[in-house]
C-alpha cells in the first residue's frame, strides 16, 4: 500500500482512526487481538490465568507535518517486559475511573507528561499479552512542548518515532525465537538504534491493520523476513 505523507499528519490520522475507537469500554472486556493472533500456540500459556486489566497511552505528538509517537525504554530490573520498548502505561488500579484515567496517570508517573497536553481520542480494542495482561490502548493527541521527566525506577529513556514509519507495513517484520521449548512468532519494527517488538509492535500492527484496512498477519510458520530474538515475546 502506497500512502501519501499527508496521511501521517496528526489531523489525518485522528480522522482515520476515530471510527475504530470507543469512548471507554466497560471492564472486563473481551480482547479480540493479542500475541496469540500471530502465534496461536501462545494461547496455551495464559490458559487458566485471569488476565489483569491494563492501559497504555498511544500518544500522537501533533508536530507540524508528520506526527510522532511517544515510546519509552523500560528499565532492565522490571518484573515484566524489562528493557523493552513500550508505551507509557500500566495496570488499572481500583481507584482509576477507567482505562483513560490509567493511561493518563501512568504517563504522568513514568515520563512526567502533564495531562493538560493530552487530548484523548478514545480506546482501541484491547490486546491480550502472553504475560497475562488485557491491555486497552488509549489513543490521544499530545501537544508538542511538554517538559518530560522520566521516573528512573521504571523508565530508562523516552523518545519519539515518526508515525509514518510505524504505520508503513514494509517496516513490520515477523521474528521468532525458541521459548519454553517452542518456536514463537512476534512482530518487530527496528527503528534506528531502537528495537520495537513483542506487545508494543503487536499493538501498533493491529492499529495499522484496522486503520488502513489491510489484511491480517502472514501465516504462522512462513514468516519472512525473520530473525531470532532473546526475551519473552
Amino acid at each position: 500500500m502506497i500512502l501519501d505523507p499527508a496521511d501521517f499528519s496528526a489531523e489525518a490520522f485522528a480522522a482515520r482512526i476515530s471510527p475504530h475507537l470507543v469512548e471507554e469500554p466497560a471492564l472486563p472486556v473481551v480482547a479480540p487481538f493479542g500475541d496469540a493472533t500471530l502465534d496461536p500456540s501462545l494461547g496455551e500459556a495464559p490458559a487458566g490465568r485471569r488476565l489483569r486489566d491494563a492501559a497504555v497511552l498511544v500518544g500522537i505528538v501533533t508536530h507540524p507535518g508528520e506526527a510522532r509517537v511517544i515510546l519509552t525504554q523500560r528499565t532492565e530490573h522490571l518484573s515484566s517486559h524489562a528493557g523493552q520498548v513500550a508505551f507509557p502505561g500500566g495496570k488499572i488500579d481500583r481507584e482509576d475511573s477507567g482505562p483513560v484515567e490509567t493511561a493518563l496517570r501512568e504517563a504522568e508517573e513514568e515520563i512526567g507528561l502533564d495531562r493538560g497536553f493530552v487530548a484523548p481520542l478514545g480506546c482501541f480494542p484491547p490486546y491480550a499479552s502472553n504475560s497475562g495482561f488485557r491491555i486497552v490502548p488509549v489513543v490521544a493527541l499530545v501537544r508538542p512542548g511538554a517538559a518530560l521527566s522520566v521516573n528512573p525506577q521504571e523508565v530508562a529513556d523516552v523518545f519519539e518515532v515518526p508515525l509514518g514509519f510505524l504505520m508503513t507495513g514494509a517496516n513490520h517484520r515477523v521474528a521468532h525465537r525458541v521459548w519454553q521449548g517452542r518456536t514463537r512468532y512476534f512482530y518487530e519494527m527496528p527503528f534506528q538504534d531502537r528495537y520495537i517488538w513483542g506487545v508494543t509492535a503487536g499493538i501498533l500492527r493491529r492499529i495499522y491493520e484496522r486503520t488502513w484496512g489491510v489484511g491480517g498477519p502472514p501465516a504462522v510458520g512462513t514468516p519472512e523476513p525473520a530473525r531470532t530474538r532473546e526475551g519473552t515475546p
